[in-house]
């Protein structure tokens, strides 16, 4: 597991360390925070395109060749990225790195349903939940450590060193896991997929610049979602589809996929609002702004790897209510708060926030994932992470906007414009919260009897 669990570690730190440089990006390009967002929501929209042809992938290439090829795909997208001399090509070299992290995502989670026993896998994910979670929370401190002491060209070469150790574990030691059948590739899903997904992604994200109300938004989002009700469709249709959306008949699986995708879009809200609003708002120079960032982070680690744990014990329900019970907290403290917090106050209500939304994420989708069994736990997986990415995008893009509209809205001085807007961005994750808390009394406690079911079969 250590290659995909490194490999996932650098691509979701990757995933949120571009949002405490857009400042500095924005001063090097000489362009607007809106544009730059793509450097964000574009490296999303290629995993979110990716992930669903995972599945089918992994029937036709063994699970040593797609690991390696991801991580050497990754490395190079790094490589140009940190030599691009334009925007045009940081924002392909960011795409080409999402390829990378499309393929590593979904099959690490495969991977560990089938080979770790039930009543493990509620530490297994856990484990995994604390690499995925903190990976993002850590990218802002480490971001703004290397902005500190170096250009925005060091946050891509400081990627490789990890991904070449995670490639040589891939090729001593990752061994082949699940059955290579090589069903049939039905090419009109692939072209439905592309299209539905980064349509919906794309329209968001130009919502930030023409308004939602614009011809380009309104014609992206219309063609994502008739192309992707069409994609839905077929996958439901088709004798061997490229990704089973069967399994959201499964009532807890999907409960617990929604409340994963609305978990995962509440932090990226956050972590892409908090850098630039402690930046612009506050008035706090980079290097420090990472190190604000810190504790949180650190608690998210901590806090991901026990609720691993809580569900193997107690189930998923009551970890998930009280995790966006304390999150809620969080986030309207950051709503609360000022062009004159206190940097005590920030780090407060950052750390309350990474206490809640880890707490709900890890038993959420080991929840998910334990009411599948054999190839749908694969399927499951894929749809579960490419649901995350996809979300996420969108969350990304949704903060952008109302961070402008509350900014373009507010008077004053520029910190207490940003700061304006910041608040308008975190009612946005407030309100992912309240609707993540409603769904999570959906979710099902942990039953003694399930749990004695699970030894046997797994001594069986």
């Amino acid at each position: 597991m250590v290659s995909m669990l490194l490999g996932a570690f650098v691509g979701m730190f990757s995933e949120t360390s571009l949002n405490i440089a857009l400042p500095k990006l924005s001063i090097a390009f000489n362009m607007s925070t809106a544009t730059l967002q793509w450097l964000v929501t574009g490296y999303m929209l290629i995993i979110g395109i990716i992930m669903p042809l995972s599945s089918i992938i992994s029937k036709w290439f063994s699970t040593r060749k797609i690991i390696i090829f991801a991580l050497l795909v990754f490395i190079l997208g790094s490589v140009l990225s940190a030599m691009a001399p334009s925007f045009a090509l940081l924002l392909t070299g960011r795409m080409i790195q999402g390829i990378g992290t499309g393929l590593i995502l979904p099959l690490m989670f495969a991977v560990a349903m089938q080979i770790f026993p039930p009543q493990k896998l509620g530490a297994v994910n856990g484990i995994m939940a604390l690499v995925i979670m903190f990976a993002p929370a850590i990218g802002p401190t480490l971001t703004g450590l290397i902005l500190g002491i170096a250009n925005w060209r060091w946050i891509f070469w400081s990627f490789i060193p990890l991904l070449v150790i995670a490639l040589i574990f891939a090729v001593m030691e990752l061994e082949n896991v699940g059955h290579i059948s090589k069903p049939r590739v039905d090419v009109l899903s692939i072209i439905e997929s592309i299209i539905g997904f980064s349509g919906i992604v794309a329209g968001a994200s130009l919502s930030s610049r023409y308004g939602w109300a614009s011809w380009q938004v309104i014609v992206s989002l219309v063609i994502g979602l008739v192309v992707l009700f069409l994609y839905v469709h077929r996958q439901l249709t088709l004798e061997s589809p490229i990704l089973n959306l069967k399994v959201l008949k499964n009532k807890e699986f999907t409960v617990g996929t929604i409340l994963v995708m609305l978990d995962f879009a509440i932090i990226l809200s956050a972590m892409y609002l908090m850098p630039q609003y402690i930046q612009n708002g506050v008035g706090i120079a980079v290097a420090l702004t990472g190190v604000i960032m810190l504790p949180g982070g650190v608690i998210n680690a901590v806090t991901s790897a026990i609720a691993g744990r809580l569900y193997d014990n107690i189930g998923a329900r009551r970890p998930a209510i009280l995790g966006f019970i304390i999150a809620f907290i969080g986030a309207v403290m950051l709503a609360m708060a000022s062009d004159t917090a206190s940097i005590v106050y920030i780090i407060a209500a950052h750390v309350i926030l990474m206490i809640g939304a880890p707490l709900a994420m890890s038993p959420a989708q080991t929840s998910a994932l334990n009411s599948l069994s054999g190839r749908e736990a694969g399927d499951g997986s894929t749809i579960l992470n490419t649901m995350q990415q996809v979300v996420g995008a969108l969350a990304t893009a949704f903060a952008t906007s109302f961070l402008e509209l509350g900014r373009g809205a507010a008077t004053g001085s520029a910190a207490a414009r940003f700061t304006a807007g910041s608040h308008t961005g975190f009612y946005f994750t407030i309100a992912l919260i309240v609707v993540a808390f409603i769904v999570s009394f959906q979710l099902k406690d942990r039953q003694r009897g399930h749990s004695i079911k699970l030894d046997e079969s797994a001594k069986n």
